[in-house]
């Protein structure tokens, strides 16, 4: 079956750590060509994220980590660089395995329209406003104020439809979320959240922001972050992130389920989800539960009508 993961870091730990190698089955890398061929991902978002480590993100920092995008991972004879609907068609049609570029948090971008315009023509088509906490377009989450947008951040808002460049809000702020609900007239996704009915993290999606994501036809990248899967456990386990699927499923939100791992951006897994070579052990559980028609569409067939109806022709 194929397979697509809407959400992993993989970048940020290339950028960190330039002697990590993409190409080979390196420990320290929970995404890398191997795994990926292994387990069958078909299409990889790899998102840029400048983290903590960097105290003052500036531009130069996203465009360093675009040169490892394609110095590193489009570079591979077996990787595609997906920009539009014709590129994912010859994904499929083809042995490669699709990569597309995001963004997550746009801070770095300072405000700076132009940034965003240029992020475009270098192939960004997804992103996510901002990390946990307040930039200067929106609140995150976890910022204690909890407010919306900016003035700048909904004028970013408007560009970002104008374009075509896909918004996330996953790490987004109740409020914020909402004004986007308001303000936005595209699809939006949520490319690595999960249910709060079933886990009350404020990362997750409460049922009315899920309902609203359905209503937009958008998609929702269930993600692995055990501590987003299960607040009570410690050892989390595959079972407790198919409860994620039947809720967002009695809501009436099947076409809109998918997988955003968020790998290389977490320091625990769930068991049997160490890394991104193990999907199998995923599908044999969504197949047990599951009938075929739903299991594909979970694993790839909702993020491809998605990304059909909202890349670039």
């Amino acid at each position: 079956m194929k397979i697509m993961d809407g959400h992993c870091d993989a970048l940020t730990k290339l950028y960190v750590n330039p002697k990590l190698d993409f190409e080979k089955e390196d420990q320290e890398l929970d995404v890398s060509y191997p795994r990926l061929k292994h387990a069958g991902v078909k299409v990889q978002c790899f998102a840029i994220y400048l983290s903590d480590s960097i105290q003052q993100p500036t531009f130069d920092h996203i465009l360093q980590m675009v040169d490892i995008f394609h110095r590193k991972i489009v570079s591979h004879s077996g990787i595609r660089f997906i920009q539009n609907v014709q590129d994912w068609h010859e994904v499929e049609a083809g042995d490669q395995i699709g990569a597309i570029l995001t963004l997550e948090g746009v801070d770095a971008l300072a405000g700076n329209l132009t940034h965003l315009r240029i992020l475009y023509h270098l192939g960004v088509r997804s992103i996510g406003l901002t990390w946990n906490y307040a930039n200067w377009a929106a609140d995150g989450v976890m910022e204690p104020r909890k407010g919306g947008f900016t003035r700048k951040g909904k004028l970013m808002l408007r560009e970002l439809e104008t374009m075509g460049i896909i918004a996330d809000v996953s790490h987004l702020s109740t409020a914020a979320f909402w004004e986007l609900v308001e303000g936005y007239n595209k699809p939006f996704i949520a490319s690595h959240s999960n249910a709060q009915k079933i886990c009350p993290h404020p990362r997750n999606l409460s049922d009315d922001q899920i309902k609203a994501i359905i209503q937009c036809q958008g998609q929702i990248g269930l993600t692995f972050v055990p501590y987003f899967v299960d607040s009570v456990n410690l050892a989390v386990s595959i079972p407790g992130l198919l409860k994620h699927i039947d809720h967002v499923c009695s809501l009436g939100g099947e076409r809109q389920i998918g997988f955003g791992s968020d790998f290389d951006g977490i320091e625990q897994w769930i068991k049997g989800l160490r890394h991104a070579g193990q999907y199998e052990n995923l599908i044999e559980a969504l197949c047990k539960n599951y009938n075929e028609t739903q299991v594909e569409a979970f694993l790839f067939g909702n993020w491809r009508n998605f990304m059909l109806t909202n890349l670039p022709k």
